[in-house]
């Protein structure tokens, strides 16, 4: 059990606690949010969307797996560790935190982040059998002092992510959909059979991982999601060849003063991709979402993509903001 009065040395009234459950979530959601606008993202997570994502973890025993930071009773910062089963082959070991930024260079966040690696060294010593494993984390370009942690606890980078947005909706192509496809509006029951087709085209990602019933919940459950009218669906018969999701990030618009959608998933199943069916569903929906007033658009992408996903978007206007960065080292 972890000593609930650990101190870090320069930080008089630290304690470590654990989670005690969503009763913690309003000044965790808190300290999250000021930690994203310290990185530079522009992303806001609403706490409906925090608490629905902490009621369908995966492989995270709450009580055990997530810390709390507080120092004279406030929170200054919290961590949670997890682990998943990558399609590629072994597992990951997930270990990540939020420090609230006015609480950086303290020696909170490496005291949670050893702690956290000792969590997760115990728990993939009880998966016997299991290879490769992997100590995992990420973290933004614009935090320097997280990539300075892990470095130098040995962890190196694996993958690059770019967030990209496109700051003009204009001149955009209008181009034909593949011959026997049908686009059809998207409807509330038709939703399972959506997020089961991105599942499915997503499994050839880097770090991609089965999907679950408790992902598929807070997919369905996510308050942004609610309004369709900007996805598009491209339909062989019965079967869903390629899905556009693109969202209205109200809170982020009406905190950054604009009109901008979120493009949260480009997906097309292995049997219809090379036949342009992403970008022309991409570009139909940019175009709806201009109709409607939007002025500009933004996604996140894997900078090595395998199916040339950035290339795509460069083509429709989008540019890299920021970069992400994913953390491995071997166990």
């Amino acid at each position: 059990m972890i000593d609930q009065h650990a101190r870090a040395p320069d930080v008089p009234g630290l304690r470590i606690r654990h989670y005690r459950g969503p009763e913690d979530h309003p000044e965790m959601h808190r300290v999250h949010q000021a930690a994203a606008v310290a990185n530079g993202s522009d992303e806001v997570t609403t706490l409906e969307q925090f608490d629905l994502s902490y009621a369908n973890h995966t492989n995270c025993d709450h009580e055990r797996d997530i810390l709390l930071a507080e120092v004279d009773g406030r929170l200054v910062a919290y961590s949670r560790v997890f682990w998943t089963e990558l399609v590629e082959g072994g597992r990951a070991y997930e270990n990540f935190g939020f420090v609230h930024p006015d609480w950086r260079r303290r020696g909170i966040g490496s005291e949670l982040h050893r702690r956290n690696e000792a969590r997760l060294r115990q728990i993939a010593e009880s998966h016997a059998g299991v290879g490769p494993k992997w100590l995992s984390s990420e973290g933004a370009e614009a935090d320097p002092g997280n990539h300075a942690m892990l470095t130098a606890d040995g962890y190196g980078v694996v993958r690059y992510f770019f967030e990209m947005v496109a700051p003009s909706l204009d001149d955009l192509p209008s181009l034909p959909i593949a011959d026997g496809l049908e686009v059809r509006p998207v409807t509330r029951d038709q939703y399972r059979a959506i997020w089961d087709a991105m599942e499915e085209a997503f499994r050839d990602h880097w770090g991609a991982t089965p999907g679950t019933e408790e992902e598929w919940r807070t997919f369905d459950g996510d308050p942004q999601n609610a309004d369709p009218r900007f996805w598009r669906v491209a339909w062989d018969g019965d079967q869903v060849a390629s899905v556009i999701v693109t969202v209205v990030p109200e809170e982020e618009n009406e905190r950054h003063h604009r009109r901008r959608v979120y493009v949260a998933s480009v997906a097309t199943r292995r049997p219809w991709r090379r036949r342009g069916l992403a970008r022309a569903l991409l570009a139909d929906s940019m175009v709806a979402a201009r109709e409607a007033g939007f002025t500009s658009a933004s996604l996140g992408v894997d900078a090595q993509n395998p199916t040339g996903a950035l290339g795509l978007y460069e083509s429709l206007g989008y540019a890299a903001k920021q970069t992400f960065m994913a953390y491995r080292k071997p166990l």
